[in-house]
């Protein structure tokens, strides 16, 4: 196997899980499992999944009516099946009925995630899959999700105890800015865009805006979709910049501490939410993080996603890590890497998560071709969303 092999079959594999862990069912048509152990669907994971979708057409996986009839059924069933409030949807999903389960939120962020899979998906196939993103889009009530108070998104919303918290830091959430902003029925106020903390710190030379837990995939989510390499807001902020020295700053906390954690060192680094020796965790992370760096955690875990969701930052970091991490057989499956290892704890996870396979499979197609910013950028939505924030070519 050549150097960059590893690159092309992880991407094949990742298109794969969710090319067959989509539901067939006419009530659930097109929902995407969270994950390869449990029976539930995630909503991120769809939308991770219509975009992989694009992907498996352009580079021949399936045929493009295969993928345009995946596509139109999906949202179809987003449309008029799945559960949702304000055109929110709830962030986990029942693989048989397109309801709620797991007792879970109705998630702006997941909304979000999904919405920007749809959009990549409508714009790349048209037809009726766009006629079906303009309904579920002009649907969502962005005005609802938003503090007034404090111009901000609320973090969270439960039928149980309605809203919770606020997205007051940066984080992955830059789409919902965008997004929201440029919604045809319920905008938001761009000014939300420059409301929320922009805390900088560095680690060792690496300076950055940094995000509450220091978890990898902050600094990605958005980049899957937006193509930031030129854009600065008004502020001279340059999103795709900051995500590079993040990833530098990730790397280099790793290397830091490989004499701590076998598994760490300068081809397993980036710390993020995954699978662990004690069930997933949302708390993995490296400085800066927090206040004085004591909120993001290890316990010396490392999830292959996290490396591999920056190839288009470090692109020759990340392709050496990913040959290191195909050395170990308990870290592959049908999908692909699983989830995360612990050498210390000797420990492999037996799961593949769909928004760790995701942001994989988008960001290597970014690498190696950029077909999903340049599908994305070119909607009229995304462009309009940018411009209402000025957040311009620079």
């Amino acid at each position: 196997m050549g150097r960059n092999d590893i690159v092309q079959t992880e991407a094949k594999l990742s298109f794969d899980f969710f090319w067959n862990e989509a539901s067939l069912m006419e009530n659930s048509y097109g929902l995407i499992k969270d994950n390869t152990v449990h029976d539930a669907a995630s909503i991120a994971s769809v939308g991770f999944g219509l975009s992989a979708i694009v992907v498996g057409v352009n580079r021949g996986w399936i045929t493009r009516e295969e993928g345009y009839k995946r596509v139109v059924g999906t949202l179809k069933t987003f449309y008029s099946k799945a559960e949702q409030k304000e055109g929110f949807f709830i962030h986990f999903l029942d693989m048989q009925t397109a309801r709620r389960t797991w007792h879970s939120e109705v998630s702006v962020i997941d909304t979000a995630i999904f919405l920007m899979g749809a959009l990549c998906a409508a714009e790349y196939f048209k037809g009726q899959a766009e006629e079906y993103f303009e309904k579920i889009y002009q649907r969502v009530n962005w005005q609802w999700y938003t503090n007034k108070k404090k111009n901000m998104f609320y973090m969270g919303y439960w039928y149980e105890n309605g809203f919770h918290g606020a997205w007051d830091l940066y984080a992955e959430q830059l789409m919902m800015y965008i997004l929201g902003a440029a919604s045809p029925s319920f905008p938001i106020d761009p000014s939300m865009y420059y409301e929320f903390k922009r805390n900088t710190g560095c680690y060792r030379d690496y300076q950055l805006i940094y995000t509450w837990t220091g978890s990898i995939f902050t600094y990605q989510f958005t980049h899957a979709w937006i193509d930031f390499r030129k854009l600065y807001d008004k502020n001279g902020v340059n999103w795709y910049e900051n995500s590079v020295n993040a990833t530098k700053a990730a790397r280099q906390y790793c290397i830091d501490l490989k004499g701590k954690y076998k598994t760490f060192g300068e081809c397993s680094w980036g710390l993020t939410a995954c699978d662990s020796p004690d069930g997933y965790r949302g708390d993995f992370g490296a400085a800066p993080n927090g206040e004085n760096s004591t909120v993001g955690k290890t316990d010396g875990t490392i999830p292959p996603a996290g490396a591999i969701g920056s190839i288009v930052f470090v692109p020759d970091e990340v392709i050496d890590a990913m040959n290191h991490y195909r050395t170990f057989d308990n870290l592959w499956g049908r999908y692909g890497f699983k989830d995360a290892y612990n050498l210390d704890k000797n420990w492999f996870s037996k799961t593949h998560i769909g928004i760790d396979k995701g942001i994989s499979l988008l960001m290597i197609e970014n690498y190696l071709s950029g077909l999903i910013w340049e599908v994305t950028m070119r909607n009229k939505y995304i462009k309009k969303g940018l411009e209402k924030l000025l957040i311009v070519p620079g």
